[in-house]
């Protein structure tokens, strides 16, 4: 009861205590009112100590979603620690059509007006320069010229690397703790990237002899064993078999892969040059790579001028 409260002003609103001594009311009420000052003080002291404790070990208290951070960023890790890879992953872009810079232009049956013209597109060329020996280049000018009766792609031949990467077909990496396969929709393409002891090509092939390593989360796969009969894309780039390919793949998130691939061949180029692109992820439901058998396809391209006529 406060100070100077009288005995009735204490019983008002409250009949439940009108049975009960003045005094034993007035005990009551000051220890309702020491109790609330107690909760008071201890929830005022305990605010404090929380405060003071985020004052003296930030680095503690941020702890938790630093790491958490920093785990969104690293993304999705395999058992060994590795980056993971697996998915089905697509180039977005024209460099198929043409690895520089481009404008559009008419495609190579009017009857297909818009649906058939070259769009055109950004390079993916570092300084839009491919370094060619003037040999070299003046080929480059004949396969442009010979387009799409002579490139690869139309007779349905394996993309050779790096022109599989960024075909408009998805792809597949399926990464276990030895080695990493790599499956392309275009014509059924696969191969082998060897993570062990590096092995030498046996023979020259379309894909080539791939050896890969890792240089912290950078996958870099070293391709050589081509045969030279792959285009780089429809403009007519080409390349020997002489041709080397360093690629490095560097995922940026848990959907991006950033892809870069320095092209080295003496025999048609002055130095190595280097392409950059990014890989995305597909993110359909039940993504997967299908079936592009495309020899059916090809077959009145390649060997049409070889079936018998009709006499006349």
């Amino acid at each position: 009861m406060k100070p100077g409260r009288s005995p009735a002003a204490a019983l008002k609103g409250r009949p439940h205590l009108a049975s009960i001594d003045t005094y034993s009311v007035q005990m009551y009420d000051w220890m309702l009112l020491n109790m609330r000052k107690t909760l008071m003080f201890f929830s005022t002291a305990a605010a404090a100590v929380v405060c003071i404790s985020l004052i003296a070990t930030p680095g503690k208290a941020q702890a938790p979603a630093k790491a958490a951070a920093k785990a969104t960023v690293k993304g999705r890790r395999m058992p060994d620690g590795k980056p993971n890879l697996n998915g089905v992953w697509e180039y977005i872009g024209t460099a198929n059509w043409d690895l520089q810079d481009h404008s559009p232009a008419p495609g190579p049956m009017w009857q297909l007006g818009a649906i058939g013209a070259i769009p055109a597109g950004q390079g993916v060329v570092e300084g839009n320069e491919i370094p060619y020996k003037p040999a070299a280049l003046e080929q480059k000018k004949k396969n442009k010229a010979n387009w799409p009766a002579e490139d690869p792609e139309a007779k349905c031949y394996m993309p050779g690397i790096p022109r599989a990467t960024y075909m408009p077909f998805p792809f597949q990496i399926i990464q276990s703790n030895k080695d990493i396969l790599m499956a392309y929709e275009f014509a059924s393409a696969n191969r082998l990237i060897n993570m062990g002891k590096p092995i030498e090509a046996g023979s020259d092939t379309w894909m080539g002899t791939s050896n890969g390593h890792w240089e912290g989360d950078t996958l870099v796969v070293d391709v050589t064993g081509l045969n030279g009969l792959a285009w780089f894309d429809r403009a007519g780039n080409w390349g020997s078999d002489k041709l080397h390919v360093v690629e490095r793949y560097n995922r940026r998130n848990d959907d991006v892969l950033d892809y870069e691939a320095t092209i080295d061949d003496p025999s048609v180029f002055t130095r190595p040059w280097k392409i950059s692109l990014p890989l995305y992820k597909r993110a359909e439901k039940n993504a997967q790579i299908l079936e592009f058998k495309c020899v059916e396809f090809a077959e009145e391209l390649l060997y049409g001028k070889y079936k018998k006529q009709p006499a006349k």
